[in-house]
């Protein structure tokens, strides 16, 4: 628990932006680049995503009374932790997007509509800014919205797939938000949920270009056998602009992309070099695996039961006392009917395969919210299976069912930390302790 707390402390978003941005007599410095401030008659900031709250009051505290106006998007009821004046925060729902969103995106684009060349954007992305910066394109309702997210987070779809489909039934994702203020000067912040750091990936990619068309987007929705269950009017949409009938997003090297400057200014890489660091002081030997896991939850569970077999027995990649720390984001494909997220099932899964050992898993999403539940994950160890067992509990019927929740629930051992504000993909903690030491 020292250990995830240190990584999840290290990707405060307030301090992520404290650590890039100062102004520094007129300048506004970021990562090297600056832009003078009087050169603007309007600062405007905009945006959203759940880490956005404290971003936005960060950004605040550095500008003050030079920026002219704000509308940022957050998760619903994380508003009032934040004390801002400048900047107005607006709760809306994640992951199925929701009216309350919609509206704060009409409020961005009201702003964006009378802006200029003397005008600086900046714009705060962070994870769920997906749907909590959700706006339908023409002729789309949010309900063939809510409908398409739905099916494609039960299918297992990568979050660059889902994106694809999203950017494409949007008005402003796939850097359709730059577009629309291509006469501003667009400075975006962005707190990065997605592995690997892709711009186009991270909350759709609003500012920046997309690689994605209509056409894969329709190969999105046919490969997970979706296709025929979605609203009509999502497939008469992308097929339309498969045909050309529909202008694509904008693509690299659009010249609307010249007034605009993306800076990734946290990542899971940050969370997990923390992770490491800290494990190192508390006397274990630690090592950093990866930030790009990816794959089924369950099978990945198990690969990091595999891992610390691996070092009670070989001792590698490090011997015990030994932390490994891997970041990045699963998927589960729903075939059950019960309720769980990825890192529950991760941790479920791994539980199978450390029983008996002294070693201990957990698996946590950094932003609190691991699923659809009230759970930010979960933590099992050698003893899991025989505690379970003891309380009439069959470890494999939750996992084919895909109730991770009421399993850890059962056993209260899955993680409630509320929403963390910060967002940062997902971290698993694979800790193996001495044998010859443990009780």
């Amino acid at each position: 628990m020292d250990i995830l707390e240190a990584a999840v402390n290290a990707v405060d978003p307030g301090e992520a932006i404290r650590r890039s941005l100062s102004v520094r007599g007129t300048h506004l410095a970021i990562r090297g680049a600056e832009w003078d401030l009087n050169r603007f008659k309007g600062i405007h900031v905009i945006g959203g995503g759940k880490a956005c709250g404290a971003m936005a009051e960060a950004v605040e505290e550095i500008l003050g009374d030079r920026i002219s106006s704000g509308t940022v998007n957050v998760l619903k009821g994380t508003e009032s932790r934040h004390d801002l004046i400048r900047v107005s925060l607006n709760g809306a729902s994640h992951p199925i997007p929701d009216v309350d969103g919609v509206a704060g995106v009409q409020r961005m684009m009201e702003t964006l509509d009378g802006v200029g060349a003397s005008d600086l954007v900046i714009v705060l992305i962070s994870g769920g800014g997906s749907s909590l910066l959700a706006y339908p394109a023409k002729g789309v309702a949010l309900e063939d919205i809510q409908d398409v997210t739905q099916k494609l987070l039960m299918s297992g779809a990568t979050i660059g797939e889902l994106n694809a489909v999203r950017k494409h039934l949007s008005a402003v994702k796939g850097g359709q938000l730059a577009q629309r203020s291509q006469r501003a000067t667009v400075i975006s912040l962005i707190l990065s949920d997605v592995v690997g750091d892709p711009l186009d990936t991270i909350a759709s990619g609003p500012t920046a270009p997309d690689e994605t068309t209509f056409g894969d987007a329709r190969a999105v929705l046919e490969r997970f056998g979706l296709w025929e269950g979605v609203p009509r009017i999502v497939r008469e949409r992308l097929d339309e602009g498969a045909k050309g009938m529909i202008p694509e997003t904008p693509k690299p090297g659009d010249p609307i992309f010249q007034r605009v400057r993306n800076f990734v200014i946290g990542s899971n890489l940050v969370a997990a070099q923390a992770a490491v660091e800290r494990a190192g002081e508390l006397g274990y030997n630690a090592e950093l695996v990866s930030t790009e896991v990816e794959g089924e939850a369950r099978e990945v569970g198990r690969a990091f039961a595999e891992a610390a077999l691996a070092v009670i027995r070989h001792g590698s990649p490090v011997p015990v006392p030994a932390v490994l720390v891997a970041g990045g984001e699963t998927t589960v494909s729903v075939r059950g009917g019960g309720v769980g997220g990825r890192n529950m099932e991760v941790a479920l899964a791994a539980s199978e395969g450390i029983e008996g050992m002294a070693s201990v898993v957990a698996a946590l999403a950094t932003d609190g919210i691991d699923g659809p539940t009230v759970a930010a994950g979960a933590m099992v160890d050698g003893s899991t299976l025989v505690r379970a067992r003891s309380r009439g509990l069959d470890a494999s019927k939750y996992l084919s069912e895909n109730d991770s929740y009421t399993f850890f629930q059962s056993l209260g051992d899955a993680f409630i930390t509320g929403p963390t504000g910060t967002n940062v993909n997902d971290l698993t903690i694979i800790l193996v302790a001495d044998p010859e030491e443990s009780d």
